[in-house]
């Protein structure tokens, strides 16, 4: 008997394979493309998110999941139809209009057979087979859009169940008139139900990018857009699909027990979800760059680093979500100025949802709302963003004179070290020979793009520089760079007078506490005519408590 319960109990070898049965488990992995399974990968537990779903399909509402690429709308719908499946009172149907082609729109016949055949294909692969025959019989009845009605009615009578009608990816079809068609019978019936004057679908979801109930619509290339959507009937979908550090916190324990490996929970939810503001594709990538291009093979620990070593080597990937960020904003140039507005100046914009460029931005995931302003989705988006238009910088000829001064190995210590006064130095060096008699008009436009265009050749490769931005009076630019492990912070901000220059040491110095850092470094852009002060190198003392704080001002 013994025997027989070890050969049956799980267990993991030294390795980290695992053995059920006597048989190796197949390991589970991060997942960043397509449907999550929990079977097959490492995944959040999202079970709250979807009990407030199910209270909305309860409660017999139709509502849209709308939310940018890759943020878990096809895995929710994934879980939600199986969790579906196995309560008696429901029968869900799952079809995506992704696999409908475009000629298929040119006719409505030819549109609602693509959609009666994915319902068919549904159920072939359901313990619902009875449902097949049933819905063959109707498939040369059913040409018009009236006559689709009826079939819906016929089929939720003979299901004697509540129907879920569940339709991903419905972006490709927002744009036509036939979606509206079909949406407005939807709509109709809804009406009527609730009248109880027709038999329809209990409950309809639609998922993707935008919110059709509030779509502004295009039928003829001459025509305007207008909001005119049939789908005004919908309920509020309210549920937040980002990742909390907690919910983070549950896929590292799926991980943990799975593979074995050790790691400190609550340092790597905190900075996953510092980097990410928890947008699920990013949190995903992140673990799976450590997991499997950081961790050396037969490592069973995460060490602190690997964060820091993991946000560097996504920042240079070359993905499809990157691209299609990237893409977003190159195609809209309003859009493409509202996002420089807050990224490389610091400007602090009213949220409004109702304005079409920053309704625009959320829909794309590049916006969201923090303390009633607009703020770049998350951290990693930021830096993406940033670097993108940074380049553009480094490739205008105006700026060529750049790779004179800040060649890398004048700035590395013997220890491998960075030295970050040496840095500020020759780029104080660089501004006063290649910018002197136009300091005032570049400067403020332009001056801490300059300077990130300028470090970002001397860091690339060992580290990288994160910008923080701080709101406020002073606008300030605060920059976290971490090369070889070790970690620096620099200020960047304009001279605005001794008060305010009082202050932006102490806030310095207070920032350089929270990451229990002594020395820090203040790049100023001084425009005062005063005689000697642009150019000049000092270093001050700062009083945190009691804790000092060095901090070496150099002024442009």
């Amino acid at each position: 008997m013994q025997e027989l319960k070890k050969y049956m109990a799980e267990y993991t070898d030294k390795v980290g394979n695992r053995y059920k049965w006597g048989v190796k488990v197949m390991e589970k992995e991060f997942n960043v493309t397509g449907t999550c399974i929990p079977e097959m990968h490492y995944m959040v537990d999202i079970s709250n998110k979807l009990d407030k779903v199910f209270r909305l399909i309860e409660k017999g509402k139709y509502f849209v999941i709308n939310r940018p690429r890759q943020y878990g709308k096809t895995t929710t719908l994934f879980l939600l139809n199986r969790e579906l499946k196995k309560d008696n009172n429901y029968l869900p149907i799952k079809i995506s209009f992704e696999a409908i082609d475009s000629e298929t729109y040119n006719e409505m016949k030819s549109f609602l057979k693509s959609v009666m055949t994915q319902i068919i294909n549904y159920f072939k692969f359901s313990k619902e087979k009875n449902m097949v025959e049933f819905i063959r019989k109707y498939n040369n009845k059913v040409n018009k859009m009236d006559e689709f009605s009826e079939f819906i009615t016929d089929l939720v009578e003979y299901a004697e169940k509540k129907v879920v009608f569940i339709i991903d990816e419905v972006d490709k079809s927002s744009n036509n008139q036939l979606f509206l068609d079909f949406l407005g019978m939807l709509r109709n019936k809804y009406l009527l139900r609730n009248e109880g004057m027709d038999i329809t679908f209990h409950s309809v979801i639609l998922a993707g990018v935008h919110d059709v109930k509030s779509l502004k619509i295009k039928i003829r290339p001459d025509e305007e857009h207008k909001y005119n959507s049939p789908w005004n009937i919908a309920s509020d979908f309210d549920v937040d699909m980002s990742f909390s550090k907690e919910e983070i916190g549950t896929m590292l324990d799926d991980y943990v027990k799975n593979k074995g490996v050790v790691l400190d929970k609550e340092y790597f939810s905190e900075r996953l979800h510092f980097y990410t503001s928890g947008y699920p594709f990013l949190v995903s990538k992140l673990c799976k760059i450590m997991d499997e291009k950081i961790m050396s093979e037969g490592d069973l620990k995460w060490k602190k680093e690997y964060m820091d070593m993991a946000v560097k080597k996504l920042l240079n990937d070359d993905n499809t979500n990157f691209q299609s960020l990237i893409k977003n904003i190159e195609n809209n140039r309003e859009l493409y100025d509202f996002v420089r507005n807050i990224v490389l100046d610091g400007e602090d914009i009213t949220y409004v949802k109702s304005d079409e460029i920053v309704n625009l931005g959320t829909l794309y995931g590049i916006l969201k709302e923090e303390n009633g302003n607009c703020k770049i989705n998350n951290k990693i988006y930021e830096q993406l963003i940033y670097n993108h238009m940074m380049m553009k910088v480094i490739r205008n000829n105006e700026y060529a004179e750049i790779s004179k001064y800040n060649y890398k190995s004048k700035f590395i210590k013997e220890d491998g070290s960075l030295d970050v006064k040496k840095v500020l130095i020759k780029f104080q060096e660089f501004m006063k020979h290649e910018y002197s008699r136009k300091r005032e008009s570049f400067l403020e436009a332009d001056g801490r793009l300059l300077f990130l265009a300028f470090i970002s050749p001397i860091v690339n490769g060992t580290g990288f520089a994160f910008k923080e931005v701080q709101g406020g009076e002073e606008k300030r630019f605060d920059i976290v760079i971490t090369y070889n492990k070790k970690m620096y912070i620099l200020e960047l901000k304009r001279w605005q007078g001794e008060e305010y220059h009082k202050k932006g040491l102490v806030q310095l110095g207070e920032y350089l506490d929270q990451y229990s850092l002594h020395r820090g470094y203040l790049l100023i852009f001084d425009l005062r005519k005063l005689k000697g002060e642009a150019g000049k190198v000092d270093e001050v003392r700062v009083k945190i408590g009691d804790r000092e704080k060095n901090i070496v001002e150099v002024y442009c």
